[in-house]
């Protein structure tokens, strides 16, 4: 437990960024990392179900003779607040960009006892795992072709009597991908439109017979970043008005697209 955990608990005194609280003893650690939490709060964004975004970046600023009482504790004092930051993002299911940081900052402006809080979100390095999410099933995404049907030689397996035995094919590089249906009678569909081939964006949802199969992309490890946008590995895309791939080229192996399109089950 760190060293402000037991007093800070039941602590609500804060302040957001946009104006400042006064304490008359001064700024005091405790003060700091209730503001902290508050400001987590304030700045949450619920962005779906599963992700609710918070600040990650924040400067203390305050005057002073509060700046120079509280740089004796020196770096100590900023670790342990970013222990808070983390700890309560963490307690309350937030998702954050990147690390947590903290740095207090001395700002001549402002008088004894006045704390300031700037709190941003600040995107860092994320490792992404794709998923396939069906009937509440996530399946990962492992770096190849996987593929989706109801025959036993499907690595995703779909009961719905509408599906074909090899019925939709999801290729992933770790950063784009493509979905192409192979040849299925019944065709998949997204946003009620068949396609042959579209890329893989973050949260789109694939028809299949009347089963649905949600694309996501989860952070590794509970940090959440900004996710990749949709992104086009291949110039032969024929995907519908609403499954627009992005003209921005990723940056892939050309290689291993080109072995997995000319290799792939049609």
């Amino acid at each position: 437990m760190g060293i402000l955990d037991s007093v800070e608990r039941g602590l609500e005194r804060a302040v957001n960024g946009a104006f400042a609280r006064t304490f008359r003893s001064g700024v005091q650690p405790v003060e700091i990392s209730a503001a902290l939490k508050r400001e987590l709060d304030i700045g949450s964004v619920i962005v779906d179900r599963d992700r609710v975004l918070a600040p990650n970046s924040f400067v203390v600023r305050v005057g002073d003779a509060d700046a120079d009482r509280l740089a004796r504790m020196g770096g100590t004092l900023e670790r342990e607040l970013v222990a808070v930051v983390a700890k309560h993002a963490k307690r309350q299911g937030y998702q954050l960009l990147g690390d947590p940081s903290v740095v207090i900052e001395r700002d001549s402006s402002l008088t004894t006892g006045v704390l300031q809080i700037d709190a941003a979100q600040v995107e860092g390095s994320v490792s992404w795992v794709a998923v396939i999410e069906v009937d509440g099933v996530r399946h990962p995404l492992r770096k190849g072709a996987t593929i989706v049907g109801r025959g036993s030689e499907a690595d995703i397996r779909v009961t719905d009597g509408a599906a074909s035995r090899q019925h939709l094919q999801l290729i992933w590089d770790g950063t784009a991908g493509i979905a192409r249906d192979l040849g299925s009678t019944n065709g998949t569909k997204i946003n009620g439109q068949r396609f042959r081939e579209a890329a893989l964006s973050p949260d789109t949802v694939f028809t299949i017979g009347q089963t649905q199969l949600t694309f996501r992309l989860l952070p590794d490890g509970g940090s959440r970043a900004a996710r990749p946008g949709p992104q086009q590995p291949s110039s032969r895309s024929s995907a519908p008005r609403n499954a627009t791939p992005s003209n921005t080229a990723p940056s892939i192996d050309e290689d291993f697209w080109r072995g997995l399109l000319v290799n792939s089950p049609s």
